[in-house]
């Protein structure tokens, strides 16, 4: 498979508990630099792909997420602003997002990858468009996969990885 774009969760993925950390306060794991930088020295486009109801709510807000990935050096953020409870088309596990992504960056998502650490959000919506699906272990991870598999029990990831760094070097087949 040609690897057109990677879509990467923020929380618990990138960095952080799973749990909500602001961005001025966010630190990414030691190895997210190296995973993010292995992406795009093979030239694939890298996203975040991220639920952040505390926008809706006037916590935070949008821009300093948008500041945050570009430090990063992401090609682009997806970000659903909306509260869990609102009905909007871009909230994981729905697909919004990344049908925004294909259409901005005329991408086939079958040939997209998803890395998120929440089965019920992050692997439903990679599902739901067929891209590849990877869970990392950081974050909700190992809970995802055990106190909270039944949410997401139709669905299999296609590779589980200790973090994004693994995951990235299993996607490009390095050792």
């Amino acid at each position: 498979m040609e690897i057109q774009a990677v879509f990467i969760d923020r929380d618990g993925t990138i960095g952080g508990t799973g749990h909500f950390i602001h961005p001025k306060d966010f630190k990414p794991y030691d190895f997210s630099n190296d995973a993010f930088q292995l992406l795009q020295s093979h030239g694939i486009k890298t996203f975040a792909l991220t639920n952040q109801h505390r926008i809706s709510r006037g916590e935070d807000l949008l821009n300093e997420f948008q500041e945050e990935f570009k430090s990063y050096g992401l090609n682009d953020a997806f970000i659903c602003p909306h509260s869990e409870n609102a009905d909007c088309h871009c909230h994981k596990p729905k697909p919004g997002m990344l049908l925004e992504a294909a259409w901005k960056y005329n991408l086939d998502l079958k040939q997209c990858v998803v890395i998120g650490d929440v089965g019920s959000t992050d692997m439903l919506a990679a599902h739901a468009v067929g891209a590849l699906k990877i869970l990392v272990l950081t974050g909700w991870g190992k809970n995802s996969l055990e106190q909270y598999r039944h949410s997401w029990k139709d669905v299999d990831p296609d590779y589980i990885a200790e973090n994004l760094l693994e995951a990235v070097r299993w996607l490009l087949k390095i050792d």
